[in-house]
C-alpha cells in the first residue's frame, strides 16, 4: 500500500525524508522509551542532515499538539459515541489513549515536521537503488 515515493511512508515509517531507505531513528521501535527521540545524525544512504538548524524540531511541537488532539478526538468518539460510556469514562479513555500513545505521538510529530521541509527525490532513489 505505502510506496517509496509517498510523502505518507516516509512519515509513517520514519524513513529518511529524502530517499526513503532508512529510518531517522536509531532505535525503530517508539516504546523503547529512553530512545524514542534519538536520531541518527545523518541518512547513511543519501547523507540527508536531518537536524536541519539547532533546534529545529521545537516546530514539532506545534504538529504534537494537532496530532494529540486528533487522537483524543478518536478515543471520545469511539468511548462515548461507539461504545456508549458516559462522559467521565470518555474521559478516562482519553487521557489513557494519550499516555499510551504518547511515544508514537512524538515520533509522528517529529516526522510531519521534518516533511514539511524536505521532499522526497526521485534521482537519489534512483542512484542509491542502482548502487545496492
Amino acid at each position: 500500500m505505502l510506496k517509496k515515493g509517498n510523502k505518507l511512508y516516509s512519515i509513517l515509517k520514519g524513513a529518511c525524508p529524502k530517499c526513503h531507505n532508512e529510518s531517522m531513528y536509531q532505535n525503530t521501535n517508539p516504546y523503547a522509551i529512553i530512545d524514542v527521540l534519538k536520531m541518527n545524525e545523518n541518512c547513511s544512504h543519501c547523507h540527508t542532515k536531518y537536524k536541519i538548524e539547532p533546534s529545529f524540531f521545537y516546530g514539532s511541537m506545534y504538529v504534537s499538539y494537532a496530532v494529540g488532539v486528533a487522537f483524543a478526538v478518536a478515543a471520545f468518539i469511539v468511548s462515548y459515541l461507539f461504545l456508549g460510556s458516559n462522559l467521565i469514562a470518555a474521559f478516562i479513555a482519553i487521557v489513557g489513549t494519550l499516555i499510551v500513545f504518547l511515544p508514537i505521538i512524538m515520533r509522528l510529530s517529529r516526522n510531519i515536521w521534518i516533511n514539511i521541509f524536505m521532499h522526497y527525490d526521485k534521482s537519489i532513489a534512483k542512484k542509491i537503488n542502482k548502487n545496492d
